[in-house]
């Protein structure tokens, strides 16, 4: 019974649209239990209301932001792409100069690897939002919107302001062009448009994942005051280096003096360079598996419980809605990068709020990372792009469902290690279909299906060039043992194929 009094204006209440919808709803299940009616009813009335989650990108409303947005990306597209570089800082900070500095403007935790970067940063902003920080996130590839790649609050920048932002660096950014041998790169104006959209919020903290590399990456011009290592693999060999030591060394390039470097667990050779690097540096190190890690985990809904050590102490029970292993030890690697954040480990001794932390990890998303987007049969979608990841993404699929006979969808970008990652997933999968997504740097799907034939055997490999056919053709493969026998659906091999496949299954 409501302990908050009858509203009584003297006229009789007028039904409101929802009061409407909600009485269509019912008077159509009349010939059912009107108990069970209203129930469901109610259901469906709050399921048409449920805005989008919050970290989802919104399509322009107004035809001519939308055609503004379009413009933008169409500029930007003529510059040079994201796997094109030039390995230099100086056009990036020559952009910063004249705009003032503007990543100076805050504190900042900079995060470079090979795997786990994009959940990591997000889990780091989703806690110190919990502990109600205004944050800035900065972080690539999208997955379905540019305007993905610069957060506030944890939310994507709206389309107009993405486009405001543009428009007041469009001066600067041709200024420098005209300035240099080359003109600044697409990833370089989108890290200048970053960090001035930080500045102008203006953020209390922004997060930052490096493009490649770490060094030479445009987003190296801030003084991360926490440098994250999130495992190193291999991973653009022909840019890095042939060995987890000599990506190592580009990706060290991140510390800075008298920084706190948080280290996922690496190999060995990786390890060495990185504390060579912080002791050049002058900077502390907390090791995964040392300082910190991960001290249980178990299978739940949706998810996971963890129990993480930090470097302030041991937190219990906080659940995680990601699956697998490897998100439990990117959990453990942001929660010691956020208490290094806040001095927790050098500067004092003390342990966060538990209760805010699990506030903080339970509304962590992370699109594309085993993210389920159909039912009957499922689909999962995992952004898996080389042998390191399509390995996590095994075991973790593994773990998390039963499935009894599982299809992939595999679409991979030219210069990858695409037979590793075929090689990868072979034992999970019982089919897959190759294909290609809408990139042009995509692999062609013949010659995907060429390298598929010789690890999964002719028998097995199906060729749809085109990204919805083979999404149809996997689902048709996957009901071939009947609608409730355990078949799924895995698409995988690039972020842009993820993306697509998100859009064309009515994500996003």
């Amino acid at each position: 019974m409501s302990d908050h009094p009858p509203h009584d204006s003297g006229e009789p209440e007028q039904p409101g649209p929802d009061d409407e919808a909600f009485q269509e709803i019912v008077d159509a299940e009349q010939d059912r239990d009107p108990d069970l009616a209203v129930i469901e009813a109610g259901s469906r009335t709050l399921r048409t209301h449920t805005a989008p989650p919050q970290d989802e990108p919104v399509r322009p409303a107004d035809p001519e932001t939308a055609a503004a947005l379009r413009e933008v990306e169409t500029e930007l597209a003529c510059r040079w792409g994201e796997t094109k570089l030039e390995p230099s800082v100086t056009r990036i900070q020559g952009l910063m100069d004249v705009l003032g500095d503007p990543q100076r403007a805050y504190p900042s935790i900079h995060i470079t690897g090979t795997n786990g970067k994009t959940s990591t940063a997000r889990m780091i902003e989703a806690l110190l939002g919990a502990f109600e920080l205004r944050t800035g996130r900065y972080t690539s590839p999208h997955v379905q919107s540019i305007t993905e790649r610069i957060s506030l609050d944890g939310a994507p920048i709206a389309p107009d302001r993405f486009v405001e932002t543009y428009q007041d660096l469009k001066p600067y950014v041709e200024m420098i062009d005209n300035q240099g041998e080359y003109r600044l790169s697409f990833f370089e104006v989108l890290t200048g448009m970053a960090y001035a959209a930080f500045a102008d919020a203006p953020v209390d903290v922004a997060v930052v994942e490096v493009g490649m590399g770490g060094s030479w990456d445009a987003t190296n011009v801030i003084d991360g005051q926490v440098a994250v290592m999130t495992p190193i693999d291999l991973d653009h060999t022909d840019r890095l280096g042939n060995t987890p030591g000599e990506i190592a060394g580009e990706k060290a390039g991140i510390i800075k003096p008298d920084a706190t470097v948080i280290m996922a667990q690496q190999p060995v050779d990786a390890a060495q360079v990185i504390l060579k690097k912080a002791v050049e540096a002058d900077a502390t190190v907390a090791r995964e598996g040392m300082e910190f890690g991960v001290v249980s985990r178990q299978i739940a809904v949706d998810g996971q419980l963890v129990t993480l050590r930090g470097l302030g102490g041991e937190y219990e029970d906080i659940y995680l809605p990601l699956h697998g292993p490897y998100q439990a030890h990117n959990a453990a690697v942001a929660l010691a990068a956020v208490e290094a954040f806040f001095g927790i480990g050098s500067e004092h001794a003390r342990e966060l709020d538990i209760d805010t932390l699990r506030k903080g990890f339970a509304s962590v998303t992370s699109p594309g990372r085993l993210e389920i987007v159909r039912k009957s049969p499922t689909v999962v979608l995992d952004a898996a792009h080389n042998p390191s990841g399509a390995r996590a993404t095994a075991t973790a699929v593994t773990e998390a469902f039963d499935f009894s006979r599982l299809i992939g969808v595999v679409g991979v970008s030219d210069g990858k290690d695409a037979k590793g990652l075929l090689e990868a997933f072979e034992p999970l999968l019982a089919e897959v279909v190759v294909t290609r997504n809408s990139s042009e740097r995509a692999m062609d799907a013949d010659a995907l299906a060429a390298l598929a034939v010789e690890v999964f055997g002719e028998d097995r490999v199906q060729v749809e060039p085109r990204l919805d056919d083979a999404l149809e053709a996997a689902v048709t493969l996957a009901e071939e043992e009947g609608e409730y026998s355990g078949g799924g659906v895995l698409v995988t091999g690039s972020v842009i194929t993820v993306g697509e496949a998100r859009l064309l299954l009515g994500r996003g």
